[in-house]
């Protein structure tokens, strides 16, 4: 018979059949999953909003500029003097390029209007909206004065509502000029420094490690004369 094992001593595990795979720790399916975290969106850049997101991002943002700077009240104001401009003429016998010149500002001052107050040139960036703004309210100025010179000199008497249209649409012409020098905030920072050479980050030249200096080369032996 064979000995029996003794009291207190460890039995060893059977080894496992061949094949068997190891066993796995079995997660608890009670666990809760992990909810996945939202991307935060940066406040004053679009980032990847998309659709609407982006839309409703574009358009606040498009307003908010537009307002702050001052610009939407300029042309809501020379906007309204054309207008009011107009209306006094239309009981009046005036000469056509007149209307047209009014005509002309007026759908011009409108379309810029809308264009910033829904957000278009946003979705069209090959256009340079602020230059284009700047040559209209340049063209504008020049265009209203004008306009109040040809009416002076076209007639020697002037009737009340003709002599206030024509204040009206230098007063226009006036905050044309004023949105024209409003223009240059989209230009600050972008001017380049003149007279002034800066190497770009991360392109320095930086001494070469490992290598010394390079040996001095042996003076060439003199040539004896023939």
């Amino acid at each position: 018979m064979a000995p029996k094992a003794a009291k207190g001593a460890k039995t060893e595990p059977a080894p496992p059949p061949a094949g068997a795979k190891p066993q796995e720790d079995k997660k608890d399916d009670k666990e809760p999953l992990e909810k996945p975290q939202k991307l935060v969106q940066p406040k004053h850049e679009v980032g990847t909003r998309k659709g609407c997101r982006r839309y409703r991002w574009e358009l606040k943002d498009s307003n908010k500029e537009f307002w702050l700077l001052g610009h939407a009240e300029i042309k809501i104001l020379s906007l309204g003097c054309l207008i009011a401009a107009m209306i006094l003429l239309s009981s009046l016998s005036v000469h056509p390029i007149l209307t047209l010149i009014i005509t002309m500002e007026i759908s011009i001052f409108s379309f810029f209007i809308m264009l910033y107050s829904f957000a278009v040139h946003r979705y069209i960036p090959f256009i340079l909206w602020p230059i284009s703004d700047l040559f209209n309210d340049l063209f504008a100025c020049a265009f209203l004065v004008g306009a109040v010179v040809f009416a002076v000199r076209s007639r020697r008497s002037m009737h009340l509502h003709y002599l206030l249209a024509v204040i009206l649409i230098g007063v226009a012409g006036v905050f044309a000029l004023i949105d024209m020098c409003l223009q240059r905030n989209n230009f600050r920072g972008k001017r380049a420094k003149k007279h002034r050479l800066i190497s770009p980050p991360g392109k320095e030249k930086e001494p070469q490690q490992g290598k010394g200096p390079e040996p001095a080369k042996p003076p060439e032996p003199a040539k004896g004369k023939k």
